[in-house]
């Protein structure tokens, strides 16, 4: 099958069209994320950029896969060539801009939940106690 034929150009310049699109794919072009580093670094809400993600998704620019209750998302290069020249140019011409260094500064420092709840999951369990026998 022809990628050229499926591809739809429309969805992929609008998707790149948006502040907080790009900023979200600047910062997922170092690793995969969890939702609530995106909403700790850009500071805005969860359903804003589940939404923001979503129309990355349709695009076909990132994927997403669930662990546990948390998902995860990675950039996906696009089947078509030029599409994914256009998204590796973009991506570079991120890494000089002002902004975009000072979210993936940010991102550097972030504790999410997901690091909170994983860093619990490895502690070490304290003995219960026994509240009547407080008393």
């Amino acid at each position: 099958m022809n990628p050229s034929a499926s591809f739809d150009m429309e969805r992929f310049y609008q998707a790149l069209g948006d502040a907080t699109r790009l900023r979200v794919l600047n910062l997922l072009e170092q690793k995969e994320l969890c939702v609530c580093f995106f909403v700790e670094v850009l500071e805005q809400p969860q359903p804003k950029i589940s939404r923001h993600l979503s129309v990355l998704r349709n695009a076909g620019l990132v994927t997403a896969r669930r662990q546990g209750t948390w998902m995860h998302y990675r950039i996906v290069a696009p089947e078509h060539r030029g599409a994914a020249r256009v998204l590796r140019e973009t991506l570079s011409w991120m890494k000089t801009d002002r902004e975009m260094q000072e979210d993936r500064e940010r991102l550097a420092s972030a504790i999410c939940f997901v690091k909170k709840y994983e860093a619990l999951q490895s502690a070490p369990v304290l003995p219960s106690v026994d509240l009547d026998d407080a008393q």
